[in-house]
């Protein structure tokens, strides 16, 4: 994926006002993403608007298309039709200055009127791929809608000193890492979760991402994204890979919505209470969704709440009763998805009668989801047989929340692009619907 599509930053996000702080390639970040964003609109003229709340290199001038020094805010009422514009204060030979508050907050007003987007470069690094910030920074402004923290993965592995990281002594004191002591990736995660660390003076309602750029290698791909899923407690999104490649891939929470709300009427008893190795069929489920990092687990409810919700209490998951049950799966469906957070980037739909599904397969659906961000992702048996569990990339939930009867999610599989998972295993197809599906699952070897 390239940089704009990582960010989820797509043709609906038009006016946001995207700050950029941190290091490890913060300019380029900030004009590939100009040029992203100006690529998307065709036909006819557009602008993207750049600025600063610190200071600028005069070489960084070069990657804009326009540079206006404002006197006063009449200087900009005649900008450019179309290309990159970056307005900065004055500036010599050393550094361009920010320009000041009123012309700032004109420029706000300005993206906002003409549905147009503000990036703003909020900090300095001195081109280390790596900073901890001083008392004063990064002035980032409150009304950023998108907070991304660059950091560069070279770092990795080299000393704590001034070299490669921007204020190391500030550093030292954030994670307690000696200075001159190489740099590890957890001393990493300790400085960009820390308050004075990556979180400072981020706006408490903008979405907060971190770019680890730099990861050009295979090794640095790997250990980019194991920091991901420990930095997902504190930020909504974690982006690895590389701002020279502009290649990437996007790390989000994705949660699991466990089906267990059907009457089993054919079957004559709760499949969800089944005994299969010694434990209820929906514990087997949900325990397979833990192991897989799912977060949050649902497990959706009908007719037999409470022994359900008795078999699963010592687990980390919310049982949800649907009053509405009867109705079909649809319900269970939109319930589910009304109660995940905000910062789900997919979900994963279980069925109670599967309880042989693979951790494997859920991780890999997982992670095909972060080299793609896939709207639907499914499993395919064989080359020919659409089987489950599918990822549902968080829009579509829309659609689903629009679901009546009994239908499941396939029935929105026309409205958006599947991607499929070849997948070698028939297990996946396989369901308990009577009892001799029943005896032919204890059977298996699984």
């Amino acid at each position: 994926m390239n940089l704009i599509n990582a960010l989820r930053l797509n043709k609906q996000n038009k006016n946001l006002v995207i700050s950029i702080v941190g290091a490890g390639g913060k300019t380029t970040a900030l004009f590939q993403l100009a040029r992203q964003i100006q690529s998307q609109v065709k036909g006819r003229k557009s602008q993207v608007v750049v600025t600063t709340t610190t200071h600028l290199a005069p070489w960084q001038i070069k990657f804009a298309d326009y540079h206006i020094v404002p006197k006063n805010i009449d200087d900009l009422k005649n900008m450019p039709a179309d290309g990159i514009i970056l307005i900065t204060g004055d500036g010599n030979d050393k550094k361009v200055n920010a320009p000041n508050s009123e012309t700032l907050i004109w420029l706000r007003a300005y993206c906002q009127e003409k549905n147009i987007p503000l990036l703003i470069e909020a900090d300095g690094s001195r081109q280390r791929p790596i900073k901890s910030p001083a008392e004063h920074e990064p002035p980032i402004p409150e009304f950023s809608d998108f907070v991304i923290y660059v950091l560069g993965l070279s770092c990795i592995g080299k000393q704590l000193n001034n070299e490669n990281v921007h204020r190391p002594e500030i550093f030292s004191q954030l994670t307690k890492l000696e200075l001159n002591q190489n740099i590890t990736p957890e001393s990493i995660i300790k400085t960009l979760t820390h308050p004075q660390g990556g979180l400072k003076n981020i706006p408490s309602h903008s979405k907060r991402i971190v770019l680890l750029n730099q990861a050009d290698t295979p090794e640095l791909k790997s250990i980019g994204g194991d920091m991901a899923k420990k930095l997902l407690n504190h930020f909504d999104s974690v982006v690895v890979g590389s701002l020279q490649q502009d290649d990437f891939q996007t790390f989000e929470k994705t949660a699991g919505v466990i089906l267990a709300a059907g009457d089993a009427t054919r079957f004559g008893s709760p499949k969800q209470l089944l005994d299969w190795k010694g434990k209820p069929f929906v514990r087997h489920i949900a325990e397979t969704a833990l192991h897989a990092d799912l977060q949050p687990v649902l497990v959706i409810t009908g007719n037999h709440h409470a022994e359900i919700e008795s078999c699963l209490q010592d687990l980390p998951v919310e049982v949800i009763h649907n009053p509405q049950y009867k109705n079909g799966q649809s319900e269970s469906i939109k319930l589910g998805i009304k109660n995940l957070p905000d910062n789900i980037g997919a979900n994963i739909f279980l069925l109670a009668d599967q309880p042989q599904i693979p951790v494997e397969v859920i991780q890999a659906l997982k992670e095909k989801h972060t080299q793609t961000l896939s709207p639907i992702i499914a499993p395919l048996i064989l080359e020919e047989r659409r089987a489950n569990p599918v990822l549902f990339d968080k829009v579509t939930f829309d659609d689903l929340l629009q679901l009546t009867g009994d239908v499941g999610g396939r029935a929105i599989f026309d409205k958006h692009k599947v991607d499929y998972l070849p997948w070698h295993d028939d297990i996946l197809i396989f369901d308990v619907d009577t009892k001799e599906d029943y005896a032919r699952l204890k059977g298996l070897d699984v």
